[in-house]
């Protein structure tokens, strides 16, 4: 059974962490030791109390940092990543950091280190998650596939070519708040009609779920599903065309396209 160490204990990765924490052993450190402690308990996992602990204990060391603090991080453990990779036994280091390319993570550890990109995003706290996830030629077939599977209580893990990282960090790791403001908006939508706001918000919630259900089941394209609710001279239609006048598709691609050009900065 591989060590999963967690340098981090924020919302990713501990979203991570808890979805095999039952059968696999798993570590966390933080900054603030106090944090890894209570990420650690709620787990039934265990606290490090240095990431040079992490660096030597981890098969997988998963690097759940802010981007601004990762070239930190990779500096303090790179001297145990090039004497566990001189020693035939490297840790795979797997970096959530938006923007970090692998070419970046290995030039700045120094050495040829296996690594793993992956995005994930926050309905991986309750196994519903998307992970996008690319691999360096270091990694080896075993360890690719342990990591999926350990992943795969997440989520859907997808292997993605590393080019396209930044694209997916816009599009379905930042997606999640797009949405939340949408669902808050069709509330709000219900309360202005007269709903009570806490039926406004199940209805929303609901109809959120339930349309991203049918498109994924039936594999329709969403303009044919749009369609199939919109009748001439009907309510929908009426709907399309105000949301149409707030220009609502061009300010979501906008809002995927700004968040990309974001975490290319950020590398």
């Amino acid at each position: 059974m591989s060590n999963m160490v967690c340098i981090g204990s924020g919302n990713m990765g501990f979203a991570l962490m808890r979805g095999a924490s039952n059968n696999t052993a798993i570590f966390f450190t933080d900054a603030v030791f106090e944090k890894a402690r209570q990420a650690a308990e709620s787990l039934g996992a265990k606290a490090l109390n240095t990431n040079l602990e992490a660096a030597q204990k981890g098969d997988f060391i998963f690097l759940a940092v802010k981007p601004q603090v990762m070239s930190h991080v990779l500096s303090e453990i790179s001297g145990i990543m090039k004497d566990r990779l001189n020693e035939g036994f490297p840790p795979v280091l797997v970096s959530m950091a938006a923007g970090w390319s692998i070419k970046k993570i290995q030039d700045t550890v120094g050495t040829k280190v296996p690594v793993v990109r992956v995005m994930p995003n926050t309905p991986a706290i309750i196994g519903k998650g998307m992970i996008a996830m690319s691999v360096s030629p270091e990694v080896s077939e075993e360890k690719n596939a342990e990591l999926t599977g350990f992943l795969g209580s997440a989520g859907i893990v997808d292997h993605l070519n590393e080019s396209y990282m930044d694209a997916a960090t816009g599009l379905s790791g930042s997606g999640p708040a797009y949405v939340f403001i949408f669902i808050e908006a069709l509330a709000d939508g219900g309360v202005r009609a007269g709903l009570p706001r806490d039926i406004a918000l199940r209805y929303a919630v609901q109809t959120v779920l339930g349309a991203a259900s049918l498109a994924q089941e039936t594999g329709k394209y969403p303009g044919e599903l749009k369609d199939m609710v919109t009748s001439p001279g009907g309510t929908t239609i009426a709907g399309i065309a105000a949301l149409e006048k707030g220009a609502f598709r061009g300010a979501v691609i906008s809002a995927v396209e700004a968040a990309w050009k974001r975490s290319t900065e950020l590398g």
